[in-house]
């Protein structure tokens, strides 16, 4: 796991960039109809879910658990996909599949830091953003009739916190592969 986050941290800041793009954009936006919410939910878990596939099928040859990333990835897109086939789906239902897919990747994550724990220090960043998203998840499934406000803006605080650490993760993990690149002894 560790080779796949080290040669992958781009791939962490940019699903970092979306989810707080994401964030923002719930936001501002808070009177969103519920169609608008499914597409840009939709193009948020395509974009997040397309690059946990490029960070998988990179790490294919370097680490036997690539397939983490890549069904995390799968989930996500599938997912998308969904939300623009049946944009007209029902608020409840949305929410199903939004906290479904919050508890699944969130346990991807959690298992991933756990993994990562053995190479470096500041796994935890992973292992929040792992909580986060069960908690998140689990947040929707207990208080489905919440307002629609109330929830875009828990979505939009959800993808910020998210984003944020990503970010955090993937500058870090950037860092430790720049530090071990300079020690690495230069072929002459």
């Amino acid at each position: 796991m560790f080779i796949v986050f080290t040669s992958s941290w781009w791939a962490l800041v940019l699903r970092g960039l979306a989810a707080i793009a994401f964030g923002v954009l719930a936001f501002v936006w808070p009177h969103i109809t519920l169609t608008a919410l499914v597409f840009l939910w939709g193009a948020y878990v395509l974009v997040d879910g397309l690059f946990a596939i490029v960070a998988g099928v990179k790490s294919y040859e370097e680490n036997k658990r690539w397939w983490v990333l890549l069904l995390e990835g799968l989930l996500s897109v599938a997912a998308g996909v969904l939300a623009f086939v049946i944009p007209g789906i029902t608020a409840l239902v949305l929410l199903l599949l939004i906290a479904a897919w919050a508890i699944v990747t969130g346990a991807f994550e959690i298992g991933a830091a756990i993994q990562l724990r053995k190479y470096i220090t500041g796994e935890w960043l992973l292992a929040l953003a792992g909580v986060a998203s069960v908690l998140f998840g689990f947040a929707l499934l207990f208080n489905p009739n919440a307002g629609a406000i109330a929830v875009v803006w828990l979505i939009g605080a959800y993808a910020l916190l998210f984003g944020i650490l990503l970010l955090a993760l993937g500058f870090r993990l950037r860092s430790l592969v720049r530090s071990v690149n300079r020690m690495a002894p230069r072929a002459v």
